[in-house]
């Protein structure tokens, strides 16, 4: 399927639907794609204005008469689009492409400006990369192990195969360089869903540093892998902990990408891989077990926002660290009780196996030092409490930097994948502490189990400015709908963010004399959206 954007009248476009937004405060408005297109149906369309059915947020489809060369007016009806407007506004497009999908449109046009005119003029750019990423990410389905029939129904209407982004006018660079970016983040979540929702006999520890291999080669990016011995021999002992007990031997996977330069210090995203969690010997009950094979969905977003940064180029290094590893319950198992000495030379009591992801990160946030990080966030599907706390909605975020946590946030809010912060004061620190270790795995008080876990890696995290990520809640909801690509977008606008910060305090910037240029003829640029 191809994304299309075109400057001309959406009446005039040969599409099978066409998708408009109204509202209707006081009366039925169409905007003014829409409203040139109720001119040239109006014997169709003016009775509408005598109905009441944009009573509330909804969809509409309209068959349209000749003389409109498009067959569907798919109608997106908005109650108060001022209020929250690009989540409504976002959501309303996603509806009318749903119904695009659900009455088999092969092609599909939008009236793009329509719902960009309900938003303040500043905050355009952002819409058209949120409205493309969202749209560019709707069509995701993992059907990979799925069967194909033979006796399938070949005579159904093609799905939908392409979609057009109708504006009043040319785009600005901008513009363009906002749906690109939407859409290339759109990727970056695919391939961190389609890591996710493989099964754990398939995506293990070596799958991991094969996609990474596989990505660095693609997109000249410098791969290192260690593996469990080289691990063992380095004195990372909480990490050789966890993976002992599984026959696919952990690995810590790094992949550098160096857009800035060489005097600029990394940032560095640190992702919790467990590959599957069966609890080690603290086993999990097996009712919805199977679920975690997303354990690794922090090292999947790493990977996506890898990808992201090695096609949209910002200037800027990252360097992405994945601690990959299965938490089995095999005979040579860590037991709960047993003390190891981390890659710190900190010493951890292990008073429950399933607090396993803890102890990967430990590891990896101590190994990272020798890269003298300028920014370090570790993301991990770390704890059901923040499932409790904040539900599916909100990734928890926690740090030892307020400017730091404030940034993360202002980036979530800007892309629609919001973080909450919680506190990470240090008097949580004593609930982590052990009679017999340095460390305890786990908290000797009950409650604020995220705030504890997020506590425990601050002690190895002391020499950096650091943020946690628990994505525990957002990165996956059911097994039903799968992983969901978060925080990707998150962590690439923070980054992005931060590139073009960078850029801007570097250079000297000095005017130039504008010079008037001739209008162009109209172009079409094509882009690719992810299935």
């Amino acid at each position: 399927m191809q994304i299309k954007k075109i400057f001309t009248r959406i009446d005039q476009l040969l599409v099978d639907a066409i998708i408009v937004p109204v509202t209707n405060n006081d009366h039925l408005k169409w905007q003014s794609q829409g409203l040139s297109l109720y001119k040239s149906a109006e014997k169709t369309l003016a009775p509408l204005i005598k109905m009441d059915f944009l009573s509330s947020n909804g969809i509409t489809t309209i068959p349209l008469p000749q003389g409109i060369k498009a067959k569907i007016l798919i109608i997106c009806s908005i109650i108060k689009p001022e209020e929250d407007g690009p989540t409504t506004l976002r959501d309303a497009l996603i509806a009318g492409l749903k119904e695009a999908q659900k009455i088999r449109a092969a092609s599909v046009a939008i009236a793009m400006d329509d719902f960009l005119d309900w938003l303040p003029t500043d905050s355009r750019s952002n819409a058209l990369k949120i409205f493309s990423l969202a749209l560019c990410d709707l069509p995701y389905t993992f059907d990979r192990y799925k069967t194909k029939s033979k006796t399938a129904n070949t005579r159904k209407p093609k799905a939908l195969s392409s979609m057009t982004f109708c504006f009043n006018k040319k785009l600005s660079l901008i513009d363009e360089r906002s749906i690109n970016a939407g859409e290339v983040i759109a990727a970056g979540m695919k391939l961190t869903k389609d890591l996710g929702n493989l099964p754990g006999n398939v995506c293990t520890p070596a799958y991991l540093a094969k996609t990474a291999k596989d990505l660095a080669k693609q997109n000249r990016l410098k791969v290192t892998v260690i593996d469990q011995s080289q691990l063992e021999k380095m004195g990372a002992g909480a990490f050789v902990a966890v993976a002992r007990g599984s026959r696919e031997p952990g690995k810590l996977i790094i992949l550098e990408y160096k857009g800035g330069s060489i005097q600029d210090k990394p940032y560095v995203l640190v992702g919790k891989g467990i590959t599957f969690d069966t609890g080690g010997i603290s086993i999990k009950p097996a009712g919805g077990m199977d679920e975690m094979k997303y354990d690794m969905c922090g090292a999947a977003s790493v990977l996506g926002v890898m990808q992201v940064l090695s096609q949209l180029k910002p200037k800027i290094n990252v360097i992405g660290v994945i601690a990959a590893a299965e938490n089995m319950p095999d005979g040579n198992a860590t037991r709960p009780g047993d003390i190891v000495t981390s890659l710190s030379g900190k010493t951890i009591e292990i008073l429950n196996t399933d607090a396993e992801g803890r102890l990967v990160l430990c590891d990896a946030l101590t190994y990272i030092g020798r890269y003298k990080p300028k920014i370090v966030i570790d993301i991990a599907t770390l704890t059901g409490a923040c499932i409790v706390a904040l539900g599916h909605m909100a990734s928890g975020l926690l740090s030892n930097n307020n400017g730091l946590a404030s940034d993360l946030l202002k980036s979530g809010e800007s892309i629609l994948d919001p973080a909450w912060q919680l506190p990470l004061w240090k008097s949580y620190r004593k609930f982590m502490e052990s009679p017999f270790a340095d460390l305890a795995n786990i908290s000797s008080g009950k409650g604020a189990g995220t705030i504890t876990a997020a506590s425990f890696l601050s002690h190895f995290t002391e020499d950096y400015v650091w943020a946690h990520l628990d994505v525990a809640g957002t990165a996956w909801e059911n097994r039903k709908s799968g992983a969901t690509g978060r925080p990707v977008p998150l962590l690439c606008e923070y980054l992005l963010t931060q590139a073009n910060t960078q850029t801007l305090t570097s250079r000297t910037i000095t005017p130039r004399k504008t010079v008037a240029k001739k209008s162009k003829p109209t172009r079409k640029i094509l882009l690719k959206i992810v299935k």
